[in-house]
């Protein structure tokens, strides 16, 4: 059984509930009139064509095959967590009887925290930083008449005055011990060092874990250090932490406490006690929102106490985009922020900040991460604040991604997005051969039943199907028409009407009866041209989107 898990259950392309027609919520009563109607309409003894005959066998046992899966809440549940290859895996203790459907949701969690543990065991998690300073003050901050008479004096110096490089990977001892070996190099003006650090983390509960490190460099001389975390109240949680730096100068011992508590939902308040070298006192408020981040906090400390505010806003897109801002103001000074960030691919992120300050000046952040890597680089641009360098270091980031993200990022994500879609029609072009293979048959058999539909529905001036396509549809504006990847899907919902009615459930079309996916990977939509009581009406639907029609809103006047 844990076998089994091993390998990702996928769920199939072949849907019971869109097949079926019902919604994922729907009652046995509704699953089991959908069966019946299906059951008329694909039964073998109704067919005398002997090619006609083994085509209706086929679908009529697949649809048999749907009911059975749906209309028993054991099966039924497991379809819903795993799919169809769910039902076809031996061995699972989940399929007892006895067990019912929120219980065989719990025992897959379980196989599913052995699994996850597993492979933790294989995992190291590497994580690093790349830091890069550069100091451009010269390209706002300089005397001319010290540059004429030195070769090259007309261009600006820009130079790397520091470098910061860290790297860190877990090993996982056992599933409740995870050891972290850590090493960080830095260089500033020509002078650096580096150090390593070992940290073993102990999860003693689900309350709690405890770590103790152990560090050396060529600087600070060796440390030791011990953190302990604990939930005190399902709303509360408190941290300490307690240090030992060695070095030349004798020991110096530092501690740090923390208590957080939830407020709400979306609030925390922290409060945090630092005795050491620089002691301080800070309390903060933070509120997280889908739309928003706020941070609020206070601190009172030597050297330093300031009082700072920020405020960050999220754009509800694809590309999650975010824009924030912060003010600080204390003994150092005054600092005002603000930047944006922006996901460029799927696993990369890119952040600009810009810093203005009395006496820091104005500097730029430039931020790109990587999956688990992250490359900083500061660049210091003036001493004062001087108009000029903040209007450049505002304008110029803007400007240079828009022109990379039009140049570079996006013929190189359509690039691959394409790529990727071809590889995934290779992969299924069998699967979709035979799926349009058993659809052509399926539009066959209802051949008989769609005419008996058309002439009850015609008699009472009801629903009529005129014309109706599934796919991508393309709109081609130098020919003056519409070129789609399309299929003729008229005699399937034909087939569907009721009464009068036709009523799709929030799935994918490309399950439904007499229908296959045209064009997969690719948004699709359906187009349907039907006429009720006389009049014409027309309406396109997304894939996903549920439909029901006759709708007043999609009748068209006669001149259209």
């Amino acid at each position: 059984m844990a076998a089994a898990l091993e390998n990702e259950l996928e769920v199939d392309n072949e849907d019971y509930y869109s097949l079926l027609n019902v919604r994922r919520e729907a009652t046995q009563d509704e699953v089991k009139s959908s069966y019946r109607r299906l059951c008329m309409l694909y039964h073998p003894d109704k067919h005398r064509d002997p090619e006609l005959k083994r085509q209706a066998e086929q679908l009529f046992t697949y649809v048999h095959q749907a009911y059975e899966v749906l209309s028993d809440p054991q099966s039924r549940a497991i379809y819903d967590i795993f799919g169809k290859k769910g039902l076809e895996v031996e061995g699972w203790e989940v399929v007892e009887r006895k067990r019912t459907p929120a219980e065989i949701r719990e025992e897959y969690e379980r196989l599913q925290r052995e699994r996850d543990e597993r492979r933790l065991q294989q995992r190291t998690n590497p994580k690093g930083t790349i830091s890069v300073g550069i100091d451009a003050t010269d390209l706002f901050d300089r005397y001319e008449e010290d540059f004429e008479d030195v070769p090259g004096g007309g261009f600006p110096h820009i130079e790397i005055d520091r470098m910061h490089i860290s790297q860190s990977i877990e090993a996982p001892l056992t599933t409740s011990d995870t050891a972290v070996l850590s090493g960080s190099l830095s260089t500033h003006n020509g002078n650096g060092g580096g150090s390593i650090n070992l940290c073993v983390r102990r999860v003693t509960s689900a309350r709690g874990w405890g770590e103790l490190e152990f560090g050396a460099g060529d600087i600070r001389g060796p440390l030791f250090g011990m953190k302990v975390f604990r939930n005190v109240t399902a709303r509360c949680f408190v941290t300490a932490q307690w240090g030992l730096q060695f070095s030349s100068r004798g020991v110096r011992p530092s501690a740090t406490t923390m208590m957080a508590r939830h407020f709400d939902q979306n609030t925390m308040g922290y409060l945090q006690w630092r005795w050491g070298s620089q002691s301080a006192m800070t309390t903060s408020i933070v509120r997280d929102t889908k739309t928003s981040h706020f941070t609020l906090a206070l601190q009172l400390g030597v050297p330093h106490s300031y009082l700072m505010m920020s405020y960050q806003y999220k754009f509800q897109d694809e590309d999650q985009t975010k824009v924030k801002g912060s003010i600080k103001t204390g003994f150092f000074g005054t600092l005002v922020e603000y930047g944006a960030e922006r996901k460029i691919s799927r696993h990369s992120v890119v952040a600009a900040t810009v810093s203005i300050g009395v006496p820091q000046g104005v500097s730029l952040k430039i931020r790109l991460n990587r999956a688990s890597q992250t490359y900083l680089f500061p660049i210091h641009l003036t001493d004062q604040i001087l108009p000029s360098a903040v209007f450049y270091v505002t304008v110029g980031p803007l400007a240079i991604y828009l022109a990379v993200q039009k140049l570079i990022i996006m013929p190189y994500v359509r690039a691959q997005k394409e790529q990727e879609l071809e590889k995934q029609k290779e992969v299924s072009a069998s699967e979709i051969a035979r799926r349009k293979q058993e659809a052509e048959a399926a539009v066959l058999l209802m051949q008989e039943s769609v005419k008996r539909i058309i002439d009850a529905e015609e008699s009472k001036m009801g629903l009529i199907i005129l014309n109706a396509w599934y796919g991508k549809f393309v709109s081609d504006n130098s020919q003056k028409r519409e070129s789609a990847k399309v299929i003729d899907v008229t005699v399937p919902l034909q087939c569907l009407v009721k009464d009068s009615k036709l009523i799709l459930t929030e799935a994918s079309k490309a399950g439904l009866p007499g229908f296959y996916d045209p064009c997969v990977g690719e948004e699709k939509s359906l187009k349907l041209l039907y006429q009720f009581r006389g009049a014409m009406h027309q309406v396109l639907s997304g894939d996903t989107e549920p439909l029901k029609i006759p709708k007043q809103c999609h009748r068209i006047d006669s001149e259209a």
